[in-house]
């Protein structure tokens, strides 16, 4: 499906309104809360925080912090002919991976050296993954070799976790994901001896919905937990691949964010609320494909 497709199908989802449309399984009403998008908070403070992606009102990374990043870019190149971008997460990732993969694929300004591998897996949330161990991980071996690739091919990563059920409170919540996907990431590195990037981005949007699954607040405060590991690295406490944000994914129900990104019922799936529709999925992968076809650290290996 071409980009233009995924933009109509999402451009025919985004319905007016909420109550009036008969979901019986999403709460329609649920149309904004009272907390800023992240990238949009500045310097004003959440629970004492301040905004921006990377801490202090700003929503990119420092000048010595991106020199890095296009150095680590820099040694993304084809291994036997090949680039893997690989997909690591939960339910939603995998939804929104694999639309974006479709739309990828059908443009033909994708490298042709690059292979997308969805790895990511319904119902394996990031206390699950975080143990490398766990059944997860040999999906992931096979899903990249279903692809043809091998693990020494897979170069960047997209990361998108949460934790099923989090019932903490912030900080404690952002504070228990932020050490989960710090270990999801040391999986990522002793498993992918090439691997040069790692991309995360937090929950989209859970105003909708109806179950403990990952609602408000828990799913806004996800991208602190992001936020606070991408400084880890930032400040050198971890090593090995770049870790920086991809696409910041959560706005405000209709209310939106300064970009013009709305997030409507009609973006939910009916049964739950949590989960995307295909609009949804659509306006992710949308997100998705700007980012990796525009940012300074993806465009020289992503694009042909």
């Amino acid at each position: 499906m071409r980009r233009s497709a995924i933009l109509a199908v999402a451009a025919i989802f985004v319905l007016p309104s909420s109550g009036a449309i008969g979901r019986t399984g999403a709460n329609c009403a649920g149309t904004s809360v009272s907390m800023t998008p992240l990238a949009d908070l500045g310097t004003k403070r959440y629970h004492g925080y301040t905004g921006g992606l990377y801490g202090n009102g700003k929503n990119a990374p420092s000048a010595a912090y991106l020199k890095t990043g296009l150095a680590a870019a820099k040694r993304v190149h084809p291994i036997d002919g090949r680039v893997v971008l690989l997909s690591i997460g939960m339910s939603n990732t995998t939804q929104e991976f694999s639309a974006f993969k479709r739309l990828a694929d059908s443009d033909a300004r994708k490298s042709p050296q690059l292979t997308i591998v969805d790895g990511a897996q319904g119902g394996q949330d990031a206390e699950t993954i975080k143990d490398p161990s766990a059944r997860f991980w040999s999906v992931v071996d096979a899903r990249v070799g279903a692809a043809g690739a091998t693990a020494a091919q897979v170069q960047a990563v997209w990361l998108k976790e949460a934790i099923a059920r989090q019932a903490n409170r912030f900080p404690a919540d952002a504070l228990q994901l932020q050490s989960d996907l710090r270990r999801i990431v040391g999986i990522l590195r002793s498993r992918f001896p090439n691997l040069q990037l790692i991309y995360l981005s937090s929950r989209t949007y859970a105003g909708y919905a109806t179950t403990a699954l990952n609602p408000e607040p828990q799913a806004y405060d996800s991208g602190f937990a992001v936020r606070w590991l991408v400084n880890e690295r930032v400040k050198g406490k971890l090593e090995g691949p770049w870790i920086a944000w991809g696409p910041y994914l959560w706005t405000n129900g209709e209310r939106g964010r300064k970009d013009g990104l709305v997030w409507t019922c009609a973006d939910t799936r009916p049964s739950d609320g949590t989960h995307p529709s295909e609009s949804g999925q659509a306006k992710v992968a949308s997100l998705l494909w700007k980012f990796f076809s525009t940012n300074t650290t993806a465009k020289s290996w992503f694009l042909g």
